[in-house]
């Protein structure tokens, strides 16, 4: 079998892995849990052997492209972060790996319904979006032992992010006492625009032909719905956004007593975002910015040219610095800090999609 088919029984198991999670979430039953677990457990091995059949055969590209190199410099070089595609199945595994880790070290499931449809909308957007999933060369830029170091530490900590996201948008549901406190309007809209882009892209992805599949980011996105060129569509589509997000605003609520019932609790779940956090932040700045700074002084003479990626970068790091400084310096805790979790994750999405593939610049390469 090769890495595709892996990767293909390692979605097909987290797809399926959330909606086992939902479910648990919602009747509570035991058994749902364990089969859930089990499923993802059984995606992440899949993944896994994947991953490792992606970097050998890697590895082989690279050597027999460069029959100069040796052997340490192929592994590192033929590491598979090179590409979107190979960066986005990275980061899902990683999501997984912390998610896996948590679950059973605080012997609780709930947090799956949270976490693993990040998974789930990443690999979805892959098959949407059409990026390639070929080994390819790496471009001159990406010629460098750092190309390991840089993405793998930068991805980890995207992860941990991912996971502190989940985290804090439970803690908001569980703290919240009435539909018109301010966080859970602001949870209920984050999550309502998620969920909106999701079926926004399901939609594209019906509606597309496999060749306008391919350039779906910057010329399709959202084109047979918000984005489309005739009015009515575009009205219909505003009206179900808007009913999207009432309906998780409306409803929304009634997840408090599922999680009480859980025994999900928001120290738990404030535990979780915080040291979630801790982990990702120090992973994120040296791999993302001092180790990306050393590369591109390495790669285009300059430690720092305010690039749209290194600029947006900088951002999600300040996001999270004011975090971790509101939490031990000015004693925040509870929902305000909640609140920038989610929005540095928001930070995280656009500064690794959007910045890929809506904007230029030196990192354009990422989009391919």
């Amino acid at each position: 079998m090769t890495s595709s088919s892996f990767f293909d029984i390692s979605a097909g198991a987290y797809i399926a892995a959330v909606v086992m999670y939902v479910i648990f979430l919602v009747t509570r039953n035991r058994t749902v849990g364990i089969v859930a677990t089990a499923v993802i457990c059984f995606g992440f091995v899949s993944q896994s052997i994947a991953l490792i059949i992606r970097w050998v055969n890697s590895y082989y590209f690279w050597m027999e492209a460069h029959t100069s190199s040796g052997v340490v410099e192929g592994i590192l070089r033929g590491a598979p972060l090179r590409n979107l595609y190979e960066s986005l199945i990275f980061f899902v595994w990683c999501t997984i790996l912390i998610h896996l880790i948590i679950e059973f070290k605080y012997k609780n499931r709930s947090l799956g319904a949270f976490v693993t449809p990040i998974a789930a909308l990443a690999l979805l957007f892959i098959d949407v979006s059409g990026v390639s999933k070929e080994i390819e060369p790496l471009i001159p830029a990406l010629q460098s032992n750092w190309l390991l170091f840089h993405v793998f530490l930068s991805f980890i900590g995207y992860a941990a992010f991912a996971v502190s996201f989940g985290a804090a948008t439970a803690y908001l549901v569980v703290v919240t006492e009435s539909r018109t406190e301010k966080p859970y309007i602001f949870w209920s809209i984050i999550s309502g625009v998620f969920l909106i882009v999701l079926l926004g892209m399901g939609i594209d992805f019906i509606s597309l032909t496999a060749l306008e599949r391919g350039e779906i980011i910057r010329n399709h996105f959202l084109k047979s719905t918000l984005r489309s060129s005739s009015s009515a569509v575009v009205l219909v589509s505003w009206i179900a956004s808007l009913a999207i997000i009432f309906s998780i605003w409306y409803l929304g609520l009634g997840l408090k007593k599922v999680f009480s019932s859980l025994n999900l609790t928001a120290n738990m779940l404030d535990d979780i975002a915080y040291k979630s956090i801790a982990i990702g932040f120090p992973l994120f700045t040296i791999g993302g910015l001092i180790m990306g700074a050393i590369w591109a002084n390495s790669a285009w003479g300059k430690y720092w040219t305010w690039d749209p990626k290194e600029t947006w970068s900088l951002i999600t790091w300040f996001v999270y610095a004011l975090y971790l400084h509101a939490r031990f310096v000015g004693g925040w805790r509870g929902k305000r800090v909640a609140i920038l979790s989610v929005v540095g994750f928001v930070a995280v999405i656009f500064t690794y999609l959007g910045v890929n593939l809506v904007l230029s610049g030196l990192h354009a390469y990422g989009s391919g």
